[in-house]
């Protein structure tokens, strides 16, 4: 009988720390993590750029920085999910999301959401600086209200106006060491800002019939395929180009022009064979590369900033 209501005992216990674990990950899965881990490395290029190459300067600012910035994203990507939850339950991409399968509470996204972004600010704020805290809740607002509240859902300029909201973290890291802003800071921003839509619309081509269902004038469901492949191309040469102006004002140096030229030309090839092949594979690979090229775009701005200090 005791090593009936032992077993029983253990059991139970194990059932608890499941459905916490469970749990857990339920809510994590509201933070967009992939999307998390992409900005704070675009934050840390930030930061090692404004530090000249030279980690030591970045001292007790990094660990908080970094804190606050998973929170902030976390946050705004929880909220951002909270008011579109009747569009991703009308999307085969996002139904499986939190709140349209029904594993999370609507009311309790909404303060997970709220609560990080305040803890966002406080840590920001008082261990880094309030300029950083401002730029992140700042970068917060334009994600949640801007984008998803005013763009999103009523016209086709959604993505090229709301791609500032996934720029900004480039400011935060880059004011969390100096304190300021500077040109040098809106060059890094500049290439985040017209990285978003060749990226955003790949993706758009891939799931089309998902924005069609759900009434998102994304630039496939308003302007059609084919003008979508062309302004990728479009905004591909202009990336490039934007990409180089680092080196011209003396930011950074030949290796990363090396790689900005090399990954440049891949993602132009790309959207060329995106206006060859109209099929969803050549879509789902330009979307892949897009994003490759950004960690790697950074990773150079990283490796050139220190090796050439």
């Amino acid at each position: 009988m005791a090593t009936s209501v032992g077993t029983s005992a253990e059991l139970t216990k194990t059932s608890t720390k499941s459905g916490v674990k469970q749990t857990l990950l339920t809510y994590l899965e509201l933070t967009k993590l992939k999307i998390v881990a992409l900005l704070l490395f675009t934050t840390v290029t930030a930061m090692v750029i404004a530090a000249g190459g030279q980690f030591e300067l970045l001292g007790a600012v990094i660990l908080p920085t970094l804190i606050g910035g998973a929170l902030s994203a976390g946050g705004a990507s929880a909220l951002n999910q909270y008011i579109d939850r009747d569009l991703d339950a009308r999307m085969s991409r996002t139904a499986r999301r939190p709140i349209p399968s029904g594993r999370v509470a609507p009311i309790n996204a909404l303060l997970f959401g709220l609560v990080l972004v305040v803890w966002s600010t406080l840590i920001l704020g008082v261990f880094v600086n309030w300029l950083a805290a401002v730029l992140a809740l700042f970068g917060g607002f334009y994600y949640v209200v801007i984008y998803t509240i005013i763009l999103k859902r009523n016209t086709v300029l959604n993505i090229l106006i709301g791609g500032g909201a996934g720029a900004i973290p480039v400011l935060v890291g880059w004011s969390a060491v100096t304190g300021s802003l500077n040109f040098e800071a809106f060059l890094l921003f500049a290439i985040v800002f017209y990285w978003t839509p060749p990226h955003s619309w790949a993706l758009a081509l891939l799931v089309n019939s998902d924005y069609a269902r759900a009434n998102v004038p994304m630039m496939p469901v308003a302007r059609g395929e084919d003008v979508t492949r062309q302004q990728i191309l479009l905004y591909s040469v202009q990336l490039l180009l934007i990409t180089l102006l680092p080196v011209v004002f003396g930011t950074l140096n030949a290796i990363y022009l090396l790689a900005a030229v090399a990954l440049g030309l891949g993602l132009i090839r790309m959207a060329l064979l995106l206006m060859r092949r109209q099929d969803g594979a050549t879509a789902r690979s330009t979307y892949k590369y897009s994003t490759m090229y950004l960690a790697a775009l950074f990773l150079a701005m990283i490796v050139d900033a220190v090796i050439l200090v």
